[in-house]
């Protein structure tokens, strides 16, 4: 079953339940969906795109969050975070850090990687190898630290 798929049938589900917040953060994704959809020409998102979508709408709601405690709006911060936790739902599980620096040693290994400036290099491969299982700033983070020692 794809993630759009999925998307529908939760939305259907939080009608019937009449989970009004449920819903909108659902309504988002499908929204961005289909533009995705219709903006490509090909009808359909696959899956990867859509998880895309999911992580590009979760780090946004997140962002929004920190920016509303920050500026003391809990009951805005409360609908942000939320919102967040159910695009959390429909996003793979993400890596351990401890699972992120294995896979970064084990890049830096096969390419003979030796210092900060093949750091392009090992995050080229890393980033396509994790898309959607780790943070690109803690990938970032482990390959720096591992190449500079």
């Amino acid at each position: 079953m794809s993630l759009a798929v999925k998307i529908n049938d939760a939305i259907k589900q939080a009608m019937l339940a009449k989970e009004k917040d449920r819903l909108a953060a659902l309504r988002d994704i499908k929204s961005k969906l289909l533009l995705e959809a219709t903006s490509g020409g090909g009808g359909d998102v696959s899956d990867e795109v859509a998880v895309k979508i999911c992580l590009k709408l979760h780090k946004q709601r997140i962002e929004t969050y920190d920016l509303y405690v920050t500026q003391g709006r809990d009951d805005l911060a409360a609908d942000e975070l939320f919102q967040a936790k159910v695009i959390e739902e429909y996003l793979p599980k993400m890596l351990s850090e401890e699972e992120i620096q294995q896979e970064v040693i084990n890049v830096i290994r096969e390419i003979g990687a030796e210092g900060p400036q093949q750091m392009g290099k090992v995050m080229g491969i890393l980033t396509s190898k994790l898309a959607g299982k780790a943070d690109g700033k803690v990938i970032a983070q482990l390959v720096k630290g591992a190449l500079t020692n």
